[in-house]
């Protein structure tokens, strides 16, 4: 099963779900998605069950919740909650920030995601997503496995209140509501709340948790920007790699990354990295080729980062944040090349 069809596949069968009913149900077939031995698992399924993605017809406005086929390395295509448009200041959409006279970066500027109008004449496809004090929540490229995520859970913050669908209108955007049903909401400790909250529920013993980043309304001049919030440099336990081959085909061949120089290097590089601003151009041309591969970085506190690699650019991109990063090339290349 190619791409196209799992995702033709999977929108039919969640748009026949009702959005908000039957919590345990759902769930209960999420987790059964995940056992099946079917081609393109959706990396954002680890234990995130609770979590369903509507895909259907909704009213929007600017700015936009990315869509993202398994978090990280499928295109996002310019559809969701906002007109996909990145307020860039002089960077041109594709292009590498540019730097002044003074030497200093313009950054890439990702507007705030504003909630939607009652124009549904505009379609797009939505992801999981939390509103938590006007801000939109969306879910995470970052994932936790059950067991370890009472020891991220920090002050609770409420409880979510499902009502999010295809149909909904502004008004339906409001505190705590959701696309992921009945759950508790938490601050995430060692993390900021302006950038994550976590979805914890127990359901006859079973947890199932969820972590959600804020990703709009940010300024990104460097890697820090984004990737700093991540808390990667000097926590990276343990590190894995895929092949773009096998995550395509859902073969699942993790292969052992050694937590070395050559990785902390580009850590350290990917901090500094240059943005560059999404387009549809440059996803085209990136997501065009197979010459990409997926590292995935556990940390201290047992959360998995999960980055996309492309090969050919220097480039590495974060979920479904519509920025890319350029990579100092000796620190890429490095690293790239040890993947094999």
């Amino acid at each position: 099963m190619n791409e196209q069809q799992f995702k033709e596949r999977y929108k039919k069968a969640v748009d026949q779900m009702k959005p908000d009913d039957q919590m345990k149900k759902r769930i209960e077939q999420n987790v059964n998605v995940q056992r099946q031995p079917t081609k393109r698992p959706r990396k954002s399924l680890y234990i995130v069950a609770a979590s369903i993605v509507v895909a259907a017809s909704i009213g929007l406005a600017a700015p936009t919740v990315w869509q993202q086929w398994g978090g990280t390395t499928a295109p996002a295509k310019e559809t969701a909650l906002n007109n996909g448009e990145v307020n860039q200041g002089k960077v041109t959409k594709g292009e590498t920030a540019i730097k002044t006279e003074n030497s200093n970066i313009v950054p890439v500027e990702i507007p705030k995601s504003e909630l939607p109008s009652d124009d549904k004449n505009v379609k797009a496809s939505m992801i999981g997503l939390v509103v938590y004090h006007g801000n939109v929540y969306t879910e995470s490229a970052t994932t936790v496995d059950a067991a370890d995520a009472l020891a991220l859970r920090g002050e609770k913050l409420g409880k979510t209140t499902g009502g999010i669908h295809e149909l909904s209108g502004k008004d339906d955007y409001k505190e705590l509501a959701s696309t992921i049903g009945t759950a508790d909401i938490y601050t995430v400790n060692g993390y900021d709340s302006d950038f994550r909250i976590m979805s914890y529920t127990e359901i006859d013993g079973q947890v199932y948790a969820q972590l959600f980043d804020k990703t709009n309304g940010m300024s990104i001049s460097s890697g820090t920007d984004l990737i700093g919030k991540l808390n990667i440099e000097g926590h990276v336990t343990a590190a894995q790699w895929e092949s773009f081959d096998s995550w395509n085909n859902g073969l699942g061949q993790l292969q052992q990354l050694p937590a070395d120089e050559s990785l902390n290097r580009f850590i350290e590089a990917l901090y500094k990295a240059t943005p560059v601003a999404t387009s549809s151009e440059l996803e085209e041309r990136l997501y065009g080729k197979e010459d990409r591969k997926i590292i995935y970085l556990t940390l201290k506190d047992k959360t998995k980062v999960q980055l996309v690699l492309f090969g050919e650019e220097g480039m590495v991109r974060y979920g479904h944040v519509p920025v890319f990063f350029e990579v100092e090339q000796g620190a890429f290349q490095q690293l790239w090349n040890s993947l094999k």
